[in-house]
């Protein structure tokens, strides 16, 4: 078996989650996660990437360092000087595999960290403040969430301090789906020593490309043509043309 370093997070909610990275002699870097259990069943390769930096971006993440272990072709992780807890088992091969689906997506994990400078932080606060009445002005016209997301106030309160600050929680369906597009806008921004991540429970990394997060729309209960006009609001899609409109102005100059 092959030695990987094994990290861990621990969630808000006292659960935790493992993560483990080897490189490999192609250069390849692969990964492992999942719930912390004695198997980690998820598995990924990558390329062009060093595993000091992705080991780094994880510990930026709040992932903490467990130690090196082994982790065999099943995912089963041994610690030094321990036996498997499930014997090493080669499946068979089959012939005709079904494509390997993504796991649901049960809830998002954030995490901000502002190293700026203060010129920076205050841009970044002003931002804040507007990404929200934006996000009030639409909650109007949308059902109201069933439980109220914390993450509002806390980005308010770190934003108006004129320190560095790191941030983390959750975001649960029953938070509604505005708090995941106002960290996406926030994060489409690009501030210079503002790092936000969002990840889903088995720690794959969320784009702020909609069309890729299909699964994430599907946790929330919506897909991408009925929160288009919010995106679109917000900055993470650009506006369609309205070629009806287009036409009609059109036609309005030729006479």
């Amino acid at each position: 078996m092959a030695a990987w370093n094994l990290y861990r997070h621990r969630n808000s909610d006292g659960s935790s989650k493992d993560w483990a990275v080897r490189s490999n002699s192609d250069g390849s870097i692969t990964t492992r996660w999942g719930k912390t259990a004695d198997t980690l069943p998820s598995v990924s390769n990558r390329y062009g990437v060093k595993q000091f930096d992705i080991e780094r971006r994880k510990q930026a993440k709040g992932y903490v360092l467990v130690g090196a272990v082994e982790i065999d072709v099943n995912g089963n992780v041994v610690f030094p000087g321990k036996t498997p807890a499930t014997q090493p088992q080669r499946p068979e091969p089959d012939a005709n595999p079904d494509p390997e689906l993504p796991p649901p997506v049960d809830a998002l994990y954030w995490t901000i960290e502002c190293r700026a400078k203060q010129a920076i932080r205050v841009e970044l606060g002003i931002e804040v403040r507007r990404l929200i009445g934006v996000i009030q002005t639409l909650s109007d016209q949308h059902a109201t969430p069933a439980q109220d997301w914390d993450g509002w106030q806390q980005l308010i309160n770190a934003t108006l301090n004129a320190e560095t600050f790191e941030l983390n929680g959750q975001i649960k369906s029953a938070h509604g789906i505005l708090p995941w597009l106002f960290l996406l806008a926030l994060k489409a921004k690009g501030f210079k020593g503002v790092d936000i991540d969002i990840a889903t429970e088995t720690a794959r990394d969320l784009s702020v490309d909609l069309k890729a997060e299909q699964d994430v729309l599907t946790l929330f209960g919506t897909d991408l043509d009925s929160i288009r006009d919010t995106a679109e609001v917000l900055g993470l899609l650009k506006p369609r043309l309205n070629l009806a409109a287009a036409m009609s102005d059109t036609d309005d100059c030729w006479f």
